[in-house]
């Protein structure tokens, strides 16, 4: 049996000591075939694992960066099915784990199990349905992952003890704890209670457990690395593909933006 990408990769990084780095970006953000050489530019830049946002027309979880970035990114021709093939041309070239990150309603349009069946094919290593309660996913079969493909858990601070609990324990692959409440976006500090609930999540699971939301510098990204077993960055990619979209040095820009956040994260 093949082992998944996301969990070799984090016993890796368990072996040697150090915090993993997630990031986010859209797809089809500025075109789909950009994306491609943004992901493999993430990898370059040291990242572990990558995010892929399919995107959305009414994305309520993301602030106004996201939200942006995925306007424009449908506006270009983005669809759940051109998400995939970029999945799949990245697999042409790299094994670095990738997780689709997405709302419900473009998967159900798309087909739900024929969603997960292509994802997997494509080469996804698991999926984070930003609104899909897990209580759905136990009484509704069609709602459980396709082998292959890790279910990623979404805990908030406003998430109550007992439902955090049955998060963490459905969970596949890591855990994405978010730092803050409200939506997406860039902060000028990090919570300071980060290492409370990180420690109150470990009492239900083993898995690794990511923290993100408004993290956008190397001091921040230090600074959770040392609390967690990752840090998810996104917002601050985002921001940037959107204001250097059409440089012809796009790419470059957003390899140099992320490395020093990976690196900071990699050495805390």
């Amino acid at each position: 049996m093949t082992t998944n990408r996301i969990d070799a990769c984090f016993a890796r990084l368990k072996t040697e000591g150090r915090a993993g780095f997630v990031a986010y970006l859209t797809a089809g953000d500025p075109s789909l075939d950009a994306t491609v050489e943004l992901i493999l530019a993430l990898e370059r830049a040291g990242s572990d694992v990558i995010e892929v946002g399919v995107p959305f027309s009414d994305p309520l979880a993301d602030g106004p960066t996201i939200q942006a970035a995925a306007g424009r990114a449908l506006d270009a021709g983005a669809s759940v099915r051109g998400v995939l093939e970029c999945v799949r041309k990245v697999r042409e070239r790299s094994q670095v784990p990738l997780v689709l990150f997405t709302y419900l309603n473009p998967v159900y349009t798309y087909g739900f199990e024929r969603f997960q069946a292509d994802a997997a094919a494509a080469g996804a290593d698991g999926v984070l349905f930003l609104d899909l309660p897990p209580d759905e996913v136990g009484t509704n079969g069609e709602f459980k992952a396709a082998p292959g493909l890790r279910s990623i858990r979404l805990i908030a601070p406003t998430t109550p003890a007992e439902r955090a609990g049955l998060l963490a324990r459905t969970a596949e692959g890591f855990i994405y704890y978010v730092s803050r409440e409200g939506v997406t976006g860039e902060q000028t500090s990090v919570s300071d209670s980060i290492a409370a609930q990180v420690a109150e999540i470990r009492k239900h699971s083993a898995l690794p457990i990511a923290v993100g939301f408004g993290i956008s510098t190397p001091e921040q990204a230090a600074q959770v690395a040392a609390q967690s077993d990752a840090v998810v960055v996104g917002s601050a990619i985002v921001r940037r593909i959107g204001e250097h979209g059409a440089a012809a040095d796009l790419v470059e820009r957003i390899e140099a933006f992320v490395r020093p956040l990976a690196e900071a994260t990699h050495s805390a």
